[in-house]
C-alpha cells in the first residue's frame, strides 16, 4: 500500500469551490471566442471545439450521478449534449452541468464512494476529475480556436496532488497539470503517452 505524505494529503484539498472555480474559468475563456471556427478539428485530436465543450458538459453531469449512484456501476441513463448547439449555449450548458456537480459535492458525505473506471472515487476524487475535465479540455478547445488559456495555479495544484500524487516537482501547477494529462512535455519528464487518475481515495 502507498503511504501518502500529510503534505500531499493538505495539498489536494480539493471540493465545490474548486468545480466552481474550473468551470468559471473555462467558460470565460471560451466565451471571449464565441465567433471562432467551431467545427474546427482540435490539433492532434479528432475531436472538433465544439464536440470537446460538448464532453465537458456531458462529463459534469455524468460525475454528478456516478458520485450519487453509489459505487457500482449504473447503466440505466443515456446522456449526450448536442455538439451542433451555438456554442454560447455550449458554454451554458458547461456552466448549469457544472452547478450541479458542485452541488452533487457538497451534499455528499465524506465516506460516499461513486463509480469510475479508474477507481471508486470519494467526492473529492469527483470533484478533481470535474476540474481536470473542465480545465484540460476547455485547454484543447482554445488550442482548436488559436486561443491561450492557464488557469490559476493553486488550482492547478491541487487538483494534481489529489489525482496525480506521483507527479514531479518543481514544476508550474498549470505545466505539470498538462503532462499529467499527456498533452505536453516537462524538463526531464517525456510526454506521456499513457496516464491514469488516481481517483480513489488517496488515504488508501
Amino acid at each position: 500500500m502507498t503511504t501518502i505524505q500529510p503534505t500531499l494529503l493538505a495539498m489536494s484539498s480539493i471540493g465545490s469551490a474548486q468545480v466552481r472555480q474550473a468551470v468559471a474559468a473555462g467558460a470565460a475563456a471560451l466565451r471571449v471566442q464565441l465567433d471562432g471556427p467551431w467545427g474546427r478539428l482540435v490539433p492532434e485530436m479528432d475531436w472538433t471545439v465544439a464536440h470537446t465543450v460538448a464532453h465537458v458538459a456531458g462529463g459534469l453531469l455524468w460525475y454528478a450521478t456516478d458520485l450519487w449512484s453509489g459505487p457500482e456501476e449504473l447503466t440505466t441513463m443515456s446522456l449526450s449534449v448536442r455538439e451542433d448547439a451555438d456554442p454560447a449555449d455550449l458554454i451554458r450548458t458547461v456552466e448549469s452541468f457544472g452547478a450541479v456537480m458542485a452541488a452533487a459535492v457538497e451534499a455528499a458525505g465524506p465516506d460516499r464512494l461513486g463509480w469510475h473506471p479508474a477507481g471508486r472515487p470519494d467526492r473529492t476524487g469527483f470533484a478533481a476529475m470535474a476540474c481536470d475535465e473542465v480545465l484540460i479540455h476547455t485547454s484543447d478547445a482554445l488550442r482548436g480556436l488559436d486561443a491561450g488559456f492557464e488557469p490559476d495555479h493553486g488550482l492547478c495544484q491541487a487538483v494534481v496532488a489529489r489525482l496525480f500524487p506521483d507527479a514531479p516537482e518543481g514544476f508550474g501547477g498549470w505545466e505539470t497539470l498538462l503532462w499529467a494529462n499527456g498533452r505536453v512535455a516537462l524538463p526531464g519528464h517525456p510526454r506521456q503517452t499513457r496516464w491514469r487518475w488516481h481517483c480513489a481515495p488517496l488515504e488508501g
